[in-house]
């Protein structure tokens, strides 16, 4: 949990507007950046066993970290239709505990890059855009790694025909 945790601070840090960034933003922004990590580098950047459940990748334990790490608090709030919601920062002083790798960081930053302007209905569909996503049955794990050698291996095979000579 050590590496999740950080990598939850870095992206609460790096954030453009961190007071955007619901439990759901920031679960499927951590989802994301394994996902690129499995098609970049063969690896997640998290030990996280993705499931695809009703609202799409999710796995509690990233919220349940972000409630019981001290470096974040949890307050209620209302949404824009009345709604009770909970929102989740970072408190002021907060710092990383432990140095992520410059790689994992490239990957956080271009994920942030990314979904930091799209509305959260834009940002939905990129995460379902997503070939596991796309690909697997709902309530299922997602390994993202297999998936991503899967996915490569298609569109390699799709797209990049030899010309002829």
């Amino acid at each position: 949990m050590k590496i999740l945790n950080e990598i939850l601070v870095y992206i609460f840090k790096n954030y453009p507007n961190p007071s955007e960034l619901s439990k759901a933003r920031a679960v499927k922004i951590v989802y994301l950046a394994d996902w690129k990590s499995a098609l970049d580098n063969g690896k997640q950047i998290t030990d996280i066993q993705w499931i695809f459940n009703h609202y799409g990748p999710y796995v509690n334990e990233i919220v349940e970290q972000l409630k019981i790490d001290d470096r974040f608090e949890t307050t209620w709030t209302y949404n824009f239709y009345g709604q009770p919601k909970e929102l989740i920062t970072l408190r002021d002083k907060a710092e990383l505990r432990y140095k992520l790798d410059d790689n994992t960081k490239e990957i956080l930053d271009y994920i942030i890059k990314i979904t930091y302007p799209l509305y959260f209905s834009d940002f939905i569909n990129l995460v379902y855009s997503t070939y596991p996503i796309r690909t697997q049955p709902r309530y299922t794990i997602l390994d993202l790694v297999s998936l991503s050698k899967e996915y490569k291996e298609k569109i390699l095979s799709t797209h990049l025909t030899p010309i002829p000579a």
